[in-house]
């Protein structure tokens, strides 16, 4: 449980579910926890021992947002989980969804921005272990640029990390993605239209073998974090042209949740519900 007033939805996520699942019965799997040895593919290990043993220092609780508690290290690990789950279900079918996870504020040795452990980050490298992956592609269209999987990946020439977000918002101190495309508050569907269409053709002459879709909602205007002002048609569109690039590439997606904080959840739950319609209609 999260103290009153506190700013993350966690509301936010049975009403996805229960959404969907009434749309799309038994579509629906439950991932087990990502494994230690999973999580050391990306994080430090003292830090995931610390987490899991609750010895997190107090400014390292107060980075990440949330009070330590074994319910937490459990959602942590899940969270995590589930797209490694959705991964594996991609590289059969070739597209996997989780209505959690998209984790990008998570570093190697820190949490933060309510993110523990780098779902993102560990499915790549799952991915290079078990499937034969070389070059994956992190579309991440969460208002916040997922500063940790910038960080994790920078330097790789293996994966190519795309991030449009708010220029002036969090995190305040933004790391180098392998393309950034930084946003004013208020801006338009148009713009931001313009502006992908000019990152995801980055990411078609990167030719992915796999693309991870971060697909934060808390671009829609009226959001509590978001300070931009996307419609929920804008944010449709957004996430037709992500599917489209997918197809023409032929490869694997993995499509994550991520940011959502509308004071009223109902359009915040209905845009995450429409980028997981999109992706059933797109791929089946």
């Amino acid at each position: 449980m999260l103290p009153a007033g506190h700013k993350f939805p966690l509301g936010k996520y049975t009403k996805l579910h229960d959404t969907l699942e009434q749309e799309f019965p038994g579509v629906f799997i439950l991932g087990a926890p990502a494994t230690t040895d999973d999580l050391l593919l990306v994080h430090d290990a003292d830090y995931v021992r610390a987490v899991t043993e609750g010895t997190l220092e107090v400014a390292a609780i107060r980075r990440l947002g949330f009070p330590w508690s074994e319910s937490l290290v459990l959602r942590a690990q899940r969270s995590v989980g589930g797209t490694l789950a959705a991964l594996s279900w991609a590289m059969q079918h070739g597209a996997g969804g989780h209505i959690a996870g998209g984790t990008h504020h998570a570093f190697v040795d820190h949490g933060e921005g309510f993110c523990v452990f780098n779902d993102l980050a560990v499915a790549v490298r799952v991915a290079q272990r078990d499937y034969g992956v070389e070059r994956v592609a992190i579309v991440d269209l969460d208002v916040h640029q997922g500063n940790g999987t910038a960080a994790i990946f920078a330097g790789d020439p293996r994966v190519f990390t795309l991030s449009l977000h708010g220029e002036k918002n969090y995190p305040f101190k933004k790391e180098a993605s392998s393309l950034d495309l930084g946003l004013p508050d208020q801006c338009t569907d148009s713009v931001y239209l313009a502006h992908l269409e000019v990152g995801l053709r980055a990411v078609l002459d990167f030719r992915p073998e796999l693309v991870l879709f971060q697909s934060g909602v808390d671009s829609l205007a009226g959001d509590r974090l978001g300070r931009m002002s996307l419609s929920l048609e804008g944010l449709g569109l957004r996430d037709a042209m992500v599917m489209d690039l997918v197809r023409a590439l032929g490869v694997p997606v993995v499509t994550t949740l991520g940011g959502g904080y509308g004071r009223d959840i109902g359009p915040t739950v209905q845009a995450h519900a429409n980028v997981f319609r999109r992706l059933v209609r797109t791929f089946g």
